[in-house]
């Protein structure tokens, strides 16, 4: 392309048949655009829209001041969820790790058969939210923190296994190839050879799901799965705005108490 082509601006260097492509384009965003509008048009009660800054706003009114006597009930739902969040991150964890290994090229031992079932199991992990998982194990295990535990392991083995068998498929080949060299088993390799160098991205991907689960378990008992979304749902069902601002506010600390720690962990490891 000469020099004066390049100077001219974009839509003069496009030939008479990009031009046309480029403005079918533009007007196929815009029918679908207007599509779309049309569509949501039809389906918002635009009473309730119009009406959305009143009702905010005398809701917002009916939460202060907050019901702190209520905050003594609130300390058993955030210690499960807490359990929740800790227990599910380890949980999530084991299952983890050795689907990682499957999946990744340079440690699956069968590529054909393993490989595929290892990255079957991560997707299907992390298309469903930790939520969906707990209405479900809610339906199978009944409600309680057990649905929530196992709600968080299952959303938490597709986060942790996609980091570490991409970290494992990274790992330095110099250092497998000298242990490989002292006629070491496949197992020895591993231990020897891997998991030294996968170990800072194990332990600060476990830590970093769970301070992510901690904000995730705070509303998993909205479906019956424990913690704090229970007494945050039976709060909104009553109207008892007072009682929902606490639990807000407990949300908030616990949620930044738990970026906090996880942030000092992961300085420290790396």
């Amino acid at each position: 392309m000469s020099r004066s082509a390049l100077n001219m601006p974009v839509w003069r260097q496009r030939t008479t048949k990009q031009q046309w492509l480029s403005w079918g384009l533009w007007l196929l965003a815009v029918c679908l655009f207007a599509w779309a509008w049309r569509v949501i048009s039809d389906q918002t009660i635009w009473e309730f829209a119009w009406d959305a800054p009143t009702a905010g706003w005398d809701m917002l009114s009916r939460m202060f001041p907050p019901r702190w006597a209520y905050l003594a009930q609130l300390w058993q739902p955030l210690w499960d969820t807490l359990n929740i969040a800790t227990l599910g991150t380890a949980l999530g964890a084991l299952i983890a790790i050795p689907v990682a290994f499957l999946a990744a090229r340079n440690t699956t031992p069968w590529p054909w058969l393993s490989r595929p079932a290892a990255l079957f199991i991560i997707v299907s992990s992390r298309s469903i939210n930790s939520l969906i998982w707990a209405m479900l194990l809610v339906t199978i295990l009944g409600p309680g923190v057990l649905a929530g535990i196992f709600a968080i392991a299952l959303r938490s083995v597709g986060f942790i296994g996609k980091l570490l068998y991409e970290s494992i498929e990274e790992v330095d080949p110099k250092q497998v190839e000298a242990i490989v060299a002292t006629g070491a088993s496949s197992a020895q390799v591993v231990m020897m050879a891997i998991i030294p160098q996968l170990l800072p991205t194990m332990v600060g991907t476990t830590v970093y799901r769970w301070d992510i689960n901690i904000r995730e378990s705070t509303v998993l008992g909205i479906v019956g799965a424990g913690g704090l979304g229970l007494p945050l749902m039976a709060s909104v069902d009553t109207l008892a705005w007072p009682q929902v601002t606490v639990i807000f506010i407990m949300i908030l600390f616990t949620v930044w108490l738990a970026e906090v720690v996880s942030n000092r962990i992961r300085q420290r490891i790396i």
